[in-house]
């Protein structure tokens, strides 16, 4: 091993510093734009292959199919949002009122079918009772805790719609220039992949396009399907606001959480409105597209990716718990890529040859070699 001279100890030293800062340096410049940056990296990768497609369609032109892509994320993602936001200002008197009213007078006697629910029908029924009991200044002592902690944490959030507005507008952006430049810049990672892990580093770059394509098949798909059928039901239904709870609804399944709370929410609206009719026709459809994604979402993710579908799963509950909403994507892709690398070690290690003691390969006796030659 070659010694090394103080002198140039200390250059190597000061060069690694020197590019450790500037790496810091440049995440933290770009870091205001992470989560822009990822989302659209997610959106381009999952619909490159559509993007491929129009492009064919319209005469080998990049930009017309690009413009096409923005122009449906506006109406798919921006345009609901907009509106869910718009529908929730516009009525927040009208929810005012409701709630006011229903403090005035308080609550009627439970109905006699909420005790006969399984499990919780009981408690539920006991409950209700007691604030029915409580008259209407009972239930406003009650009820005003969770109203002011509500209402501290909805006004706390207000500052966030509009930042939200500011990545929707960096994400349509930079998915745009991901869109005019996605070869260049797939070209650039896979080269940049194989400098630090050779073969494996560019399988696991395409590993990571086809989990992420996979997830966004499966639960993207699985939760526009669920919300449009549940709004479906709500408007058909007479629940108003279908418009902002079909939103819900989707940021609800988006994260994994399902559209069981707001169509449940509908179902007891309908009963207290005295439409057990309209109120079990919801009920029957929340059950069934409650379980659609039982059976689209596997079947989706299992068609994008051929990936253990335990470990596709805890990568989106575990990458959500811990990234947010984006950690939907984040986390299947590094279990994913973990998995991979991981098994080619495995592999790697099985196949290699036996050894003998001296370092020679064994041999197989003549015996054997004979036997394995044709008759």
């Amino acid at each position: 091993m070659l010694s090394m001279t103080p002198s140039e100890l200390a250059r190597n030293l000061l060069i690694i510093l020197v590019l450790s800062l500037l790496m810091i340096g440049t995440l933290w410049v770009l870091l205001p734009f992470l989560p822009a940056f990822i989302w659209a990296v997610t959106i381009v990768a999952s619909t490159w292959p559509m993007l491929v497609g129009l492009q064919r369609r319209l005469w080998g032109r990049r930009w017309l199919a690009t413009t096409v892509m923005i122009f449906g994320m506006l109406i798919i993602v921006v345009a609901p949002l907009t509106a869910a936001v718009g529908t929730l200002i516009g009525h927040a008197s009208d929810i005012s009122e409701q709630v006011q009213s229903i403090g005035a007078r308080g609550l009627p006697m439970p109905p006699d079918w909420l005790s006969h629910i399984p499990v919780v029908g009981q408690r539920a029924s006991e409950e209700w009772q007691s604030l029915a009991a409580a008259g209407p200044g009972g239930l406003v002592a009650k009820v005003q805790p969770y109203a002011v902690k509500g209402a501290t944490w909805a006004f706390s959030k207000l500052g966030s719609v509009g930042l939200l507005f500011v990545h929707l507008g960096l994400t349509l952006i930079i998915s745009a220039i991901l869109f005019m430049q996605g070869e260049r810049a797939a070209r650039a990672l896979i080269r940049i992949a194989r400098r630090l892990g050779g073969d494996r580093g560019e399988e696991a770059v395409r590993l990571a396009g086809m989990s992420i394509r996979a997830v966004a098949l499966g639960i993207v798909v699985t939760a526009v399907t669920q919300s449009l059928l549940g709004g479906l039901g709500l408007w058909v239904t007479g629940v108003p606001l279908p418009g902002f709870l079909t939103a819900l609804m989707f940021v609800f399944c988006i994260a994994q959480i399902g559209p069981f709370p707001v169509l449940l929410s509908s179902v007891a609206w309908l009963y207290w409105q005295d439409s057990p009719t309209l109120a079990t026709l919801l009920l029957v459809l929340s059950v069934i597209i409650g379980m659609l994604d039982n059976v689209m979402r596997p079947m989706l993710i299992k068609r994008g990716a051929d990936l253990p579908m335990t470990l596709i799963l805890a990568g989106v509950l575990g990458g959500m718990l811990s990234f947010g909403i984006v950690g939907l994507f984040v986390g299947p892709v590094i279990l994913a890529v973990t998995y991979t690398l991981l098994m080619a070690w495995i592999n790697e290690g099985l196949n290699r040859p036996a050894t003998a003691p001296s370092g020679a390969p064994l041999k197989s006796p003549p015996a054997a070699a004979d036997a394995d030659k044709p008759a």
